[in-house]
C-alpha cells in the first residue's frame, strides 16, 4: 500500500506545487492550509509523513508537531522554515521532527527528503517483521510449561499474540498472568513497542481516570501540568490492566467507550483524542459474579473477554513443579551470586505435596528464601520451610477423600515418572503396575501417553 503524505502550509500556490511534484513521484498526497485542518485530516486517515511549515496563522508548526508526537507518534515529520529562522528548525528537531527544509523550497530536495523518510520507515517495518519471524518458533516469554494445562495456554499465545484481540486473563493470584501478558506482547506484531502494566488495585480510585486517560493542567488539585495518560503514552503498544475487577464504576463507562471508539477524553478536556493500543486485562476475581451483583458492567466484561484465558493453579499442574523449580533456582542463584543448588528427592516430594495457595509466585519466593538462608548443595524439606497444611491452603475440594486420593495418585505417578527420566516402562515396574495401567492413568490425568 502506498504511504500517504500530508502537506501543511498556508501558501496555497506552494501547496499546489508540492502536491503536484510529490504525486508525480508516486505518493498519495493530501493538503491542509492550517494546522487545525491538518489535525482534522489526521483524525480521518493515517499519514506516513507530514511536511509542515513552522510559521502559520493559528496553531503554529511547532504546536502541530507537539500534537503529532502525542496523538500520532508513528507519523514522521518534516518541517520547513526560512533561513533566518533556523533556530526554529533546531527547536523542532529537538521536539521530535525527523528532518527540516529551508525556504525557498527546491522541489527535488523535497522529493529526496520525503523518499528518505519513507525508506527509513519501510526498513523499520522490515526489521520488526524479521524480529517477529526470529522469535516465532520460540516459547513465548520464557514460560516454563510441560503440562497439558499450560500447553493450551502456550498454543493460545502463539495464535492470539499476533492479533489485536483483547484478552482477559483469569486465575488465582500468583499464577503468572502478567508473564502471560508479556508473552502475548512478545508475540505481537510490534514487540518493540511499549508494554505498560498498571495494577489498578494500587491506584487510588480518584486517580484511576487520570492515570489511564490523562488530564489537562489544572484539571484537579495537584495537576500542575498536563499528562497524556497510559492509553496515549503506549503509542501503539500493549496496555496490561491488572486487577481490572477493581475499576471504579465511572471509569468502567469511560473504558468501554475507549474500547469501542479508540479515543480518550482526558480529565478537564472536552476534546477527544485518537489512541492506538492493544489491551490485555487480568483479574483473580470472578468477574461473572461481579456482573451478577452489579459491581461490574456486563457490556465491558464481554468487550474485554474477546479471548478469555483461564490460567491453571499450580496444584493442577504438578508436572511443571520440577522444571519451574530448576528455572527459579538457577535464576535466583545468579541474582544472589551463589552456586546453583539442587532439590533433593525428599524436597521435590515436599513441593509436590504442598497445596501452593500462592501458586508460582509462592514457589519462586520459597526457593529464593531457601537459597538465601543456606549454602547447601542439595536443598532438603527443612530448607524449604513450607507452611503446614491449613484449611486456607487446601484446594477447593477440601477434605473430600476421593479427590484427595486422586491427587495423591497423580502426584505420586508423576514423581516416579520424573525420577525415571520419563521412561514409562521403568516407571511402571517401580510402581508395581502394568504398563497399560500406567497409560490409562496418564490418559485420565490428561497426560498424552508417549512411547518411551
Amino acid at each position: 500500500m502506498t504511504d500517504r503524505v500530508l502537506i501543511v502550509d498556508d501558501e496555497r500556490v506552494l501547496r499546489a506545487n508540492l502536491v503536484k511534484a510529490l504525486t508525480r513521484a508516486g505518493h498519495l498526497v493530501d493538503q491542509a492550509g492550517t494546522a487545525e485542518e491538518a489535525l482534522e485530516r489526521l483524525a480521518e486517515a493515517d499519514y506516513a509523513v507530514v511536511l509542515t511549515d513552522l510559521r502559520m496563522p493559528g496553531l503554529s508548526g511547532l504546536g502541530l508537531l507537539e500534537r503529532l508526537r502525542a496523538e500520532h507518534p508513528r507519523t514522521l515529520v518534516l518541517v520547513a522554515t526560512a533561513y533566518g529562522s533556523l533556530d526554529s528548525a533546531i527547536q523542532a528537531l529537538r521536539a521530535g521532527a525527523q528532518d527540516y527544509l529551508l525556504k525557498p523550497l527546491v522541489l527535488e530536495e523535497v522529493e529526496r527528503k520525503v523518499q528518505a523518510l519513507l525508506t527509513h520507515r519501510a526498513l523499520e517495518h522490515r526489521v520488526q517483521r524479521l524480529r517477529r519471524e526470529l522469535h516465532a518458533d520460540r516459547d513465548p516469554g520464557g514460560l516454563v510449561a510441560t503440562s497439558t494445562a499450560m500447553a493450551s495456554i502456550l498454543d493460545a499465545i502463539r495464535r492470539v499474540g499476533p492479533t489485536r484481540a483483547t484478552v482477559l486473563l483469569q486465575g488465582e493470584s500468583g499464577t503468572g498472568k502478567e508473564l502471560v501478558a508479556r508473552a502475548l506482547h512478545a508475540a505481537s506484531e510490534h514487540p518493540e513497542r511499549d508494554f505498560i502494566a498498571v495494577n489498578l488495585a494500587a491506584v487510588p480510585p480518584d486517580l484511576v481516570d487520570a492515570t489511564l486517560f490523562g488530564h489537562e493542567r489544572g484539571a484537579f488539585t495537584g495537576a500542575d501540568g498536563a499528562r497524556p495518560g497510559v492509553f496515549r503514552a503506549v503509542a501503539g503498544g500493549t496496555i496490561f490492566l491488572d486487577e481490572v475487577g477493581e475499576l471504579p464504576a465511572a471509569v468502567q463507562v469511560k473504558l468501554l467507550r475507549v474500547l469501542e471508539n479508540r479515543e480518550v477524553h482526558p480529565v478537564g478536556s472536552a476534546r477527544p483524542i485518537p489512541v492506538d493500543f492493544r489491551l490485555l486485562a487480568a483479574t483473580h476475581r470472578d468477574l461473572r459474579a461481579k456482573v451478577a451483583d452489579g459491581s461490574f458492567r456486563e457490556d465491558l466484561f464481554f468487550r474485554m473477554s474477546v479471548v478469555p484465558l483461564q490460567l491453571p493453579p499450580l496444584r493442577d499442574r504438578p508436572e511443571d513443579l520440577a522444571p519451574l523449580a530448576t528455572t527459579f533456582l538457577r535464576r535466583h542463584a545468579s541474582n544472589l551470586r551463589k552456586p546453583t543448588a539442587q532439590l533433593s528427592p525428599e524436597a521435590l516430594r515436599a513441593l509436590r505435596a504442598y497445596a501452593w495457595p500462592g501458586n508460582v509466585r509462592e514457589l519462586s519466593n520459597v526457593l529464593e528464601r531457601a537459597l538465601l538462608l543456606t549454602d547447601a548443595e542439595w536443598l532438603t524439606p527443612e530448607h524449604l520451610a513450607l507452611a503446614p497444611p491449613s484449611a486456607a491452603a487446601r484446594p477447593p475440594d477440601g477434605d473430600a477423600l476421593k479427590p484427595a486420593l486422586e491427587r495423591f495418585e497423580r502426584e505420586h505417578i508423576v514423581a516416579v515418572l520424573s525420577a525415571c527420566g520419563g521412561d514409562k516402562v521403568q516407571a511402571a515396574e517401580r510402581l508395581g503396575i502394568h504398563l497399560a495401567t500406567l497409560y490409562r492413568r496418564l490418559e485420565r490425568f490428561g497426560e498424552a501417553p508417549r512411547e518411551p
